[in-house]
């Protein structure tokens, strides 16, 4: 090995050393208590110290993200495999499933994810895995067509901004859907049923239910049955379902 690279890795390794000290403050404490000095403490060094790593303090919590998605991500994938119906629908629940359960058992870092202002959707671990299963759907024969015209006139320019995003999503995972596939219509209901969940998870992670649930996750699949009726999804067996 040589010195250059031994230099390398052991950079690699502190930098590491710092956003697991990091994580470990969110976890405990929360944003506000992920501050350069919290952490400096906790490895022993100044908190001058950690420029020689990150610029910033919001660089350092921007990588902080990106290490929580990729943790985020890793489970949704792991749901997803486990499912083996081979049907779009019901993969489309699991990786919700999964999404909720990794957002209530890791709220602190869900907060910080999904609080912090990110790149368009699909840009996002969660929404990259997301926006494959909602590309499957769509060219699937499964997904009901959506007319233009039941799209507000005034969000038809963001819609086909949006497009190519969600092409470009979906192309990772090898599935090509065509323009004429995926038009305005369907993006909207696929953007949609995005926000929905979310809006949900959100929810039930903060505590802010306008209404006391003693058992929210009735309320999240019956939420998932319309999300997924909106979209499209045809008649289909009830395995393909649930």
């Amino acid at each position: 090995m040589t010195e250059a690279t031994r230099r390398e890795r052991l950079r690699a390794e502190t930098e590491r050393e710092i956003r697991q000290a990091a994580r470990a403050l969110l976890v405990e404490s929360g944003r506000d208590a992920v501050t350069l000095r919290a952490i400096a403490r906790k490895l022993g060094i100044t908190a001058p110290a950690l420029y020689r790593y990150y610029d910033s303090h919001d660089a350092l919590l921007r990588q902080l993200c990106d290490d929580i998605c990729a943790d985020m991500a890793a489970a949704l994938y792991a749901d997803l495999a486990a499912d083996t119906s081979g049907q779009v629908g019901c993969q489309v629940r699991a990786v919700c499933h999964a999404f909720r359960r990794w957002a209530l058992a890791h709220p602190q870092e869900f907060a910080l994810v999904f609080a912090s202002p990110r790149d368009p959707l699909g840009a996002d671990q969660f929404g990259s895995v997301f926006l494959q299963l909602a590309g499957r759907l769509i060219a699937s024969n499964l997904v009901a067509n959506h007319a233009d015209d039941d799209v507000p006139e005034i969000l038809h320019e963001d819609l086909a901004r949006f497009q190519q995003v969600l092409m470009d999503a979906v192309s990772v995972h090898g599935v090509v859907v065509e323009d004429s596939v995926l038009n305005l219509g369907k993006i909207y209901h696929v953007v949609q049923s995005w926000v929905r969940l979310y809006g949900h998870v959100a929810l039930e992670v903060f505590g802010r239910f306008p209404f006391t649930v003693s058992n929210p996750e009735p309320m999240f699949d019956s939420m998932l049955d319309q999300m997924l009726t909106d979209i499209g999804f045809q008649d289909a067996p009830d395995s393909a379902l649930h």
